[in-house]
């Protein structure tokens, strides 16, 4: 039986990149035109999700894939790739930022704290509890 002719490594990842970059536009149009709800899918899917997660951290694959990475490659891949990407999704989630912060810091103005005390008087510390709580109580709503 004859071996199967195949491309070289240098030019299949070479083919991989020029296409996969050339198809931008074509993931953006799937993403817009869909008619799929994707949440409802995802939700949906809840059950598979935390069965492959248990899976996967009872099998120590998350510690595997990390250790084969290693942080050279971690930090390669995101000074590479992150500075640009942070920057354009700052800006793009502002808003998104705005609207999710805002009820923890009303919350926050105004919730009322114990007076403060001299520098390193333990009871200082408690002056955070009344926050940790009300945040607390507003996150789990």
């Amino acid at each position: 039986m004859p071996t199967p002719k195949v491309k070289s490594l240098g030019d299949t990842a070479e083919r991989w990149t020029r296409r996969t970059a050339a198809a931008s536009p074509d993931y953006q149009k799937g993403v817009e035109t869909t008619s799929k709800d994707w949440s409802g899918a995802a939700v949906a899917a809840g059950p598979s999700y935390r069965q492959a997660v248990t899976a996967a951290a009872a099998a120590g694959r998350f510690e595997k894939g990390v250790t084969k990475a290693g942080t050279a490659k971690w930090k390669k891949n995101t000074v590479e790739k992150g500075p640009a990407r942070y920057a354009q999704g700052a800006a793009v989630a502002g808003p998104e930022f705005q609207a999710g912060i805002g009820p923890y810091l009303e919350l926050i103005g105004r919730t009322d704290l114990p007076a403060r005390r001299p520098a390193g008087d333990p009871s200082n510390i408690g002056r955070i509890t009344p926050i940790t709580q009300a945040l607390h109580a507003l996150k789990m709503r």
